[in-house]
């Protein structure tokens, strides 16, 4: 089919793309697009746009960036807030877009645009299990961002320059970008912001970011812990093994691999306030094999004591206590009862204060 000159706009539609589809996806994008193709990484859906069957546009949504200092200004995100990863979940990245070579039309972009909005929040529920509020884009300084602005995208302004690598983020600034935002829903601004988001927008349980002066210490409170392990062999100190894995839970993290995967994303200065160890140049970190053989170890008394004592130190700011009760699936005790685990946690800090145990019987 040639392309015709004008499109009629009602012909253009916009649905994901099919398993089968993928490979095409991927030589496309990869052979037009500036950034190249984005593999599927976490949350991250597809979408071709299509006129009377032909593809004329591919679209990439991803996860939400970690890091966006006038993203998370325009929100009105605090300290405590703005690195909370359930509401990141609330945010997707809207990470590629390309329109096709020889498809270049007046508003058709905008309309492409206008179409994913409209049905990304279904598929998105449908996909992943969650709803979407708000939808960003980062876009080259060499672009204007016309096709964001034609669909009525808010500029928020430009990055700091730095981007996230392997190993957490680089070092160096590299070229800022400029930033683009729509709300999906007309409150999404202010839902966002709350100090504890609802159902069915909260997911999973409080968590907080550690400010520089809580990772440092972390450290100090597991000093008097006994170290389990064989002299022969230890790559990292006890403390900070220690640090890495309470400071790791108290960001949400849950599970060996995730502790380790937020240890791996830890920047140079934060490795150094965990006090990491240090070779060759770079701070180490612990793999996820080593906080596990350490945390099945070390004395569950004596890992509660120090927990609560830096509790008790940076705790001091919460004004309201929430009391909440888990039954543990599958935790049984040797009479057959469910075991159950009661918390408390700070409204202001979202801390853990203390976790007791319970078998409630019939």
């Amino acid at each position: 089919m040639a392309e015709p000159s004008i499109l009629n706009l009602d012909e253009v539609h916009v649905r994901p793309v099919e398993h089968s589809e993928e490979a095409r996806h991927h030589e496309l994008m990869a052979a037009h697009h500036y950034l190249g193709f984005l593999p599927k990484i976490g949350a991250t859906l597809w979408y071709v746009a299509t006129y009377y069957d032909e593809w004329v546009a591919l679209l990439t949504f991803s996860a939400a960036a970690w890091k966006c200092a006038v993203r998370d200004r325009w929100i009105g995100w605090d300290f405590h807030r703005q690195y909370d990863y359930a509401r990141l979940k609330l945010i997707a990245n809207n990470s590629r877009f390309l329109i096709l070579p020889d498809w270049h039309r007046r508003n058709l972009g905008s309309k492409i645009l206008s179409l994913c909005q409209r049905r990304l929040r279904a598929d998105w529920q449908e996909r992943f299990g969650h709803q979407l509020v708000l939808l960003e884009t980062f876009v080259d300084p060499r672009f204007q961002g016309t096709v964001y602005r034609a669909a009525n995208w808010s500029y928020l302004g430009l990055t700091q320059g730095y981007r996230r690598t392997r190993t957490g983020y680089s070092t160096t600034r590299l070229s800022p970008k400029k930033v683009f935002v729509t709300p999906l829903q007309a409150n999404a601004r202010k839902l966002l912001a709350q100090p504890l988001l609802k159902s069915p927008y909260r997911q999973g349980v409080p968590k907080i970011m550690l400010s520089a002066q809580q990772m440092r210490s972390l450290p100090d409170f597991f000093l008097d812990i006994p170290d389990p392990r064989r002299a022969q062999g230890r790559r990292h100190p006890l403390c900070a093994v220690l640090a890495i894995a309470a400071g790791a839970i108290l960001c949400g993290m849950r599970g060996y691999k995730a502790m380790a995967d937020w240890a791996q994303s830890l920047g140079p200065n934060a490795r150094a306030r965990f006090r990491c160890r240090y070779v060759n140049g770079r701070y180490l970190v612990p793999s996820e094999s080593i906080l596990r053989n350490v945390l099945i170890r070390v004395a569950p008394a004596d890992l509660d004591h120090s927990l609560q004592c830096w509790n008790a130190a940076f705790g001091q700011h919460d004004t309201r206590l929430a009391i909440d009760g888990k039954t543990m699936c599958n935790a049984l005790d040797k009479n057959g009862h469910q075991t159950h685990v009661m918390s408390v946690v700070g409204h202001q800090s979202k801390a853990c204060y203390t976790q007791k145990k319970l078998v409630l019987y019939p």
